[in-house]
């Protein structure tokens, strides 16, 4: 009974959707239906976490909008999420960033970014 579960979450999943971690700076496209129309809204903000696995994968964004903290928890596999966009890599040592939820002005979205790192040849 399990691999058949496995092979049906299998196939709806989305390819190329974990290609970013815990505290990078993603622009979301969603699709937005009103009524009859469609449209696509961005939210953009950073990743403070990511928990699940396979087809109930869910990561959450935060953004401060006029001073006010914004948090929306996205399915990574959802067919109205059109495309995930990174913006910025960092550098996070911790796997939740909840702490971002404390700061205030600037210090809400400063987060160590990943810079070019030469490896040394050491004999």
């Amino acid at each position: 009974m399990n691999k058949i579960i496995k092979e049906i979450t299998r196939e709806q999943e989305k390819k190329n959707r974990n290609h970013f971690k815990t505290g990078d700076g993603v622009r979301i496209h969603q699709k937005i239906i009103e009524g009859e129309k469609e449209r696509i809204q961005i939210f953009s903000g950073i990743v403070i976490a990511k928990k699940g696995s396979g087809i109930q994968e869910t990561f959450t964004v935060r953004r401060v909008i006029s001073g006010e903290g914004v948090e929306k928890i996205f399915p990574t596999h959802s067919p109205s999420i059109i495309k995930i966009e990174i913006d910025r890599k960092s550098i996070v040592m911790k796997a939740r960033m909840y702490y971002m939820r404390n700061r205030k002005g600037k210090l809400a979205n400063k987060v160590k970014e990943k810079k070019f790192i030469r490896k040394q040849n050491r004999i």
